[in-house]
Formats: C-alpha cells, structure tokens, sequence
C-alpha cells in the first residue's frame, strides 16, 4: 500500500495512503541503513510504501521510500556531517520574511532561494508585518522586491494584523505542495491560521529580550486546504547550512549569474578574480546586485548567513 508522509516526529511517521486512510508508523529497521546521512531517513511529503501491522488501531511498518523529485535540505544543526531534510517532492518553496521583529538577513533568504533553485524549485517570498515598517523600511522593501523579482521570484507584502495581502497569499497556494519556511516569529503559523482556520497552528509571541521568535511548530507537518492542494509547515529555522552544492556548481543556482557565466573566459570560472569573467563585469556596471553577490561569496568561503 503506498501512501504519503504528513507529520514525522522523529520515530513515529503520520502516512495518508492512497484510500485516504491514516496510519501511525514505524520504519523498518533495514531503511535507515541505506548510506543516507540525513538526521532524517523520512520527511514530510515523501512517498513510501507500507504495510499494515494493525488496521483497527492504524498503525503499520513503512517498508520502502519511493523516489523523490525532490527536496529542501540543510545542513544539520548539530552534526556537520549530516543534513536534515526538510520536505520533499514540492511545487513551491515559500520562506516567509521579515524586515524587523525578527529581522531575515539577505544572506538567509539567498541560502534558501539557492536550496530551492538546486532542483528548479519555484520560489516565493512573502514579506510579513508590513504594518511594522517606517517609511525608510518601505522603501528598502520595495527594492528587495524589485531585485528578487528580477530573478524570477514571486514576492508578496502582508500584514497578519491588518489581514492585508491575504487573499494574493491564498491565491499561489492553489493546485500545490506549498513548503512554508521561515525563522521563528515571522508570522509563519499566524498566516497560516488565516489562510485555512481549520489548521488552527499555534503561535507565540516574540521575546522582547532577543527579538527573536518563540519556536510554536514542533514538527514538520503537512495539511490539506483544498482539493489537490496542501501546504507543509515547518518548525522555524534559526540558520541554513548548505549541502550537497559544489563551488563549481553554486553559480548555476543565482538565475541571474547563471545568464551571464556562459561568457565567461572559463567554463569552471567562479567569479572571482579570473580574467574576462562575465559575471564581474555584470557587478560593475548593475546586471548583478551586490548583496546577491556578496551572499554567493559567503557561500563560497562556507560563512553562515546571518549577514
């Protein structure tokens, strides 16, 4: 019987079959000795096949993880050596931002849109708590948007308060597996909360003493909204590692410098002090943004992201 991951705890796998039947389950003991180094052999959204222990009380042994298309990955927090899968097998990768209260550094959303666009992923940006920003934080806003934009990313502005925006955010989730990203605080499970009440997440408030987020989702968890379409809500993230991209690779995964590295002298050219690179020229005269440029550099030497 195949069918669908919605919730992993870690041990215990919520799987959505193919009769639309739950099931708690377990892992067979020989998946988790396939090589993978992952901190999680199963996550959300991935299709496996299972075999049922005990229908009356739902639960069964999940035997096999069926292909992926794909996934969103980092590097697990505390084993460098391991990533952490986020979701799987998605149409769109949202990370929900936010100018200030917390604040979404340009080098965290740069990480994610390059996690996203290393499997041709479509990426969304939503910029939450509009309603906090000054007139000096509108402006910057608007060129962010601009840039990303540019780049071929849907950027949508909304107020959880003012219920502003909702309606444009409602719209992109239709006919999708939506992950839905973001650090802690930014309003992830409040926007969530208004686009499908029935979801009911719970939120938290900020601490005042950080300014940083009350982590409220526990585990990654995915939710039907409407026919074929679903969203994954994740447990909110403080930083994301790369892995599984090479130096020699990471241009391809900026859009707006894998345009440009075509004419570059050197096809393993990365953009850096080699001569007649294309990519340099696009800094100097405004093809290629700064910030995204020094968010590939940081990537490049293996700094974190919270510039």
């Amino acid at each position: 019987m195949e069918g669908i991951v919605f919730k992993s705890t870690g041990s215990w796998y919520l799987v959505l079959t193919n009769e639309s039947k739950e099931y708690k389950c377990r892992i067979r003991g020989k998946l988790r000795i396939k090589g993978l180094k992952t901190t999680n052999p199963l996550a959300v959204g991935d299709c496996v096949r299972i075999s049922v222990e005990d229908r009356a009380q739902g639960l069964g042994i999940i035997e096999e993880l069926l292909p992926r298309k794909n996934y969103i990955i980092r590097q697990a927090v505390k084993k460098n050596s391991h990533a952490h899968i986020l979701a799987a097998n998605i149409d769109l990768a949202m990370l929900i931002v936010t100018e200030t209260f917390p604040k979404t550094s340009l080098g965290f959303i740069d990480r994610f849109l390059v996690t996203a666009e290393s499997f041709r992923i479509p990426q969304a940006l939503i910029f939450n708590k509009t309603d906090l920003l000054d007139t000096q934080q509108i402006v910057g806003l608007q060129q962010k948007i601009k840039l990303y934009e540019s780049i071929g990313v849907t950027c949508i502005q909304t107020s959880a308060i003012k219920k502003e925006g909702i309606e444009d955010l409602r719209s992109i989730f239709n006919d999708k597996i939506t992950l839905i990203s973001g650090h802690s605080g930014v309003g992830k499970s409040t926007l969530i909360n208004l686009i499908a009440p029935e979801i009911n997440q719970k939120t938290g408030e900020i601490s005042n003493f950080a300014g940083k987020g009350v982590h409220t989702t526990t585990f990654a968890e995915m939710f039907k909204i409407a026919d074929n379409t679903f969203i994954i809500d994740t447990p909110g993230i403080k930083e994301l590692g790369l892995i599984e991209i090479e130096n020699d690779e990471l241009s391809d995964y900026f859009p707006e410098m894998r345009a440009l590295s075509q004419d570059c002298k050197f096809n393993n050219c990365l953009h850096l002090d080699e001569p007649d690179c294309e990519v340099k020229l696009g800094l100097e005269d405004g093809r290629i943004s700064e910030s995204r440029y020094l968010s590939y550099l940081s990537m490049i030497e293996g700094k974190d992201n919270r510039r």
